[in-house]
């Protein structure tokens, strides 16, 4: 047997071997997913409730996969920082393993900001953007702390799983419902939001998770886009990720960060 048959061979082994083990670490796993519309599932088919959950999220995506012990999805469509804190985080059952979350964008001013750069000038739509990043810069990293220190309270011991927002944007295309320099000030508003939930996640010692690179090529005007652009019916579903952004972006980045 050559030597390249022989890595090939154990090659496949890895993967069978990971394959195989995956599920059987997670069924004795109890998984908790927070957090807000990004994952609720808003933008993908089969929401439901008030929340807005939709099993194409890719929280009962990764439950689904895995079989863990338990699954609780307290994630909810509008969710703020404050709202971790008051509801979702107090209805963590003991002996939680597993948590994933994405939090911010509300506090952030994520909906007003989009509502104002559809509908006014450049200049406004970056002025918005930067009284988003002001409150990011001086408020937020208090919200962030207070809503994982009550994740932590209720799970001592889970791998808390923090994830990015995505650039909505792809700024590359001529055509699309707002102009380069909009879509640039939205992106650039994101990422210094994510800069945040990154540094503030780390400090409370949690796995922060980036989903920018899975994005790439896949925002709102381009060719192959995951994230939905401006949605008549249902409009929640606007500027958020379809069931390709959910499988195909965030899953394979929450289930990497959970190990």
């Amino acid at each position: 047997m050559s030597r390249a048959t022989v890595l090939a061979c154990l090659a496949t082994s890895s993967v069978l071997s990971l394959a195989i083990a995956a599920p059987a670490q997670a069924a004795s796993i109890d998984y908790v997913a927070l957090g807000d519309s990004y994952s609720s599932g808003v933008g993908a088919p089969g929401q439901s409730g008030t929340c807005l959950r939709s099993n194409n999220s890719y929280a009962p995506k990764w439950a689904a996969a895995n079989s863990p012990a338990s699954f609780q999805f307290l994630a909810c469509g509008g969710a703020t920082t404050d709202d971790v804190v008051r509801t979702q985080a107090p209805a963590i059952k003991a002996g939680a393993d597993l948590v994933s979350i994405t939090i911010g964008g509300n506090d952030a001013g994520f909906a007003p900001t989009i509502v104002t750069c559809l509908t006014s000038s450049d200049s406004a739509c970056a002025a918005k953007v930067n009284e988003g990043k002001a409150y990011v810069a001086n408020t937020l990293p208090g919200k962030l702390d207070a809503a994982y220190a009550a994740i932590r309270a209720k799970a001592p011991d889970a791998r808390v799983v923090v994830l990015s927002y995505p650039l909505i944007f792809d700024t590359s295309s001529v055509i699309c419902e707002m102009s380069t320099a909009k879509r640039r000030s939205i992106n650039d508003g994101a990422r210094v939001l994510d800069d945040m939930i990154k540094q503030r996640a780390e400090a409370a010692g949690f796995v922060y998770s980036e989903v920018r690179d899975e994005f790439t090529g896949h925002g709102v005007c381009s060719s192959r886009r995951w994230i939905n652009g401006l949605t008549i019916v249902p409009p929640q579903n606007s500027y958020h990720p379809n069931t390709s952004g959910y499988t195909s972006g965030y899953l394979p980045a929450f289930a990497e960060a959970a190990g």
